[in-house]
């Protein structure tokens, strides 16, 4: 029995005199194929074939997730096929545009940033080839996707060589270029991981553990995250205030993690730990040939973190050069790689910390006035560690459990005696001391000599121990002003409640 008599497809002809079919632009519910790798590229030459497009299974399963977020640029001179990819990619992305020339295409570089460029190569005036050429020497660092007809194997190494991503024939489906769009994604999403992960590793040894929540209940710990659960959801710029040690980078990261922020990445930058002749090109990025040893392009801090939040810490450490370049992409939100002609819009939160009065450096002219006021919209100050009551305990618990596994001790008891003095003693290091006393503990099996309580054979702590010498100094110098604790405080530069706590402990 003979089936129903299927339609002829009508066919129409392309600028190029290519025959492609009308119902190839419409969606299909069958047929999947992934698109041309580059090496099957170069080995199957396509010369003769018609460069037809053919719009396949809808793809909207989770493996092209990635596109969500993605803006693409479509470079082709033929309607139909710019159409074709807007109607496939566009449901999809989060922007689509499109271009008729590489004229076009330059200028739609320059306004806009992009994820992936869909690249034709045979076009009049120019080829696309050529064209990537042109822009990967002054600074575009985003993945191309070459697509052509008339492919061979030198085409396939030019293209490779000017920096394309990928390389598809025609005729392709629209899954075959989804393909191909999401693995340029995945491909610069890990890249971008990886160098973010790998930094953080090398400038952030020592923040092993609580790099996302404050840890602690004291109203000085509840005031702070207070104040990140107003601030978090809004686009403001924070300046994170402190001594050494007191959490400014946990702070930025509960920031990130409450903001609508919190999938996209988070990049921490040490601003003092970077080489002064190296940082413009850490932040920025730089394109190949900039300066000696730049073998290739790259892109920068500032452009890894596009979409989520750049946190700068130690900011009043960045020479003043960088100063001013710092405060043009604050006011513009575009940034310009070493050696690149063109300015890349980015899209960046910013979190700054310090532990230097940046008011007073720039009295002494060490940080730039206009940055300090622009830097400084929303200031947090984080508290010290011995403001913070009791946290100090339940942070020492943490520290100790932790610890403990990641060294593979037993954990050392924390007695009644050793809560005294962990509450008593001052901790000048904050956060980061109290790690490293617990670290030293386990490795020693017992909290050392010369902190107070951390004798475990029964014997008193030594005379000449640190919290012993504190407690004989403060009461001394109570006793030389009769007893008046505000007196005290100012002349030991500590605060009136530290010297109340500390009395409290003493009985006295």
């Amino acid at each position: 029995m003979l089936g129903p008599r299927r339609k002829r497809p009508e066919l129409r002809c392309n600028a190029k005199g290519a025959v492609y079919a009308v119902d190839d632009l419409k969606p299909k519910t069958s047929g999947m194929t992934f698109s041309t790798t580059r090496a099957s590229a170069a080995a199957t030459p396509a010369v003769g074939r018609e460069p037809t497009a053919k719009l396949g299974k809808t793809a909207a399963g989770p493996e092209f997730s990635a596109l969500a977020q993605a803006a693409i640029l479509i470079v082709d001179d033929e309607p139909g096929m710019r159409n074709f990819l807007v109607r496939t990619l566009a449901p999809r992305c989060k922007l689509v545009d499109e271009a008729a020339d590489t004229d076009q295409a330059s200028r739609k570089l320059d306004s806009n940033r992009y994820d992936v460029v869909i690249l034709d190569n045979i076009m009049p005036g120019k080829n696309g080839v050529d064209w990537l050429a042109e822009q990967r020497a002054v600074g575009f660092f985003a993945d191309a996707i070459l697509i052509t007809a008339y492919a061979n194997l030198d085409t396939a190494i030019q293209a490779l060589r000017a920096g394309a991503a990928d390389f598809v024939l025609k005729p392709f489906r629209s899954n075959q270029i989804l393909n191909a769009v999401a693995r340029c994604l995945d491909r610069v999403r890990l890249q971008r991981e990886n160098y973010v992960l790998r930094y953080a590793l090398r400038a952030s040894s020592d923040r092993t553990f609580l790099r996302d929540n404050l840890i602690g209940q004291s109203a000085a710990t509840l005031r702070v995250r207070e104040t990140i659960a107003r601030v978090a959801g809004l686009p403001t710029s924070i300046l994170l205030t402190g001594e050494s040690g007191t959490g400014k980078e946990v702070a930025a990261r509960s920031i990130h993690s409450l903001s609508d922020r919190a999938d996209k990445p988070f990049v921490p930058v040490n601003c003092a730990a970077i080489p002064p002749d190296m940082i413009e090109a850490e932040l920025f990025g730089h394109i190949k040939g900039a300066f000696t040893g730049a073998d290739s392009g790259r892109e920068g801090l500032f452009l890894y973190a596009h979409g989520g939040t750049l946190f700068l810490d130690e900011i009043g450490e960045l020479p003043l050069p960088m100063q001013s370049k710092l405060l043009r992409v604050l006011e513009d939100r575009r940034v310009r790689p070493v050696g690149s002609e063109r300015e890349v819009p980015v899209d960046l939160r910013f979190i700054f910390a310090t532990n230097a009065e940046l008011q007073k450096e720039v009295e002494r002219g060490r940080f730039r006035a206009d940055l300090f006021y622009r830097l400084n919209v929303m200031q947090i100050r984080l508290p010290l560690l011995k403001d913070r009551g009791d946290d100090v305990l339940e942070l020492a618990a943490i520290f100790m459990s932790k610890l403990s596994v990641q060294l593979g001790m037993p954990p050392v008891p924390i007695d009644a005696s050793v809560r005294t003095a962990l509450a008593s003693y001052d901790w000048p290091g904050n956060v980061r001391e109290l790690r490293n006393l617990i670290e030293r503990t386990l490795i020693l099996g017992a909290f050392p000599d010369d902190f107070a309580g951390s004798r475990t054979d029964g014997q008193s702590a030594p005379a000449d121990s640190l919290a012993e010498l504190e407690r004989r100094h403060i009461l001394g110098v109570l006793k030389e002003v009769n007893g008046n604790r505000e007196e005290a405080a100012r002349r030991l530069g500590i605060s009136r409640k530290t010297i109340d706590r500390k009395c409290a402990l003493w009985d006295v």
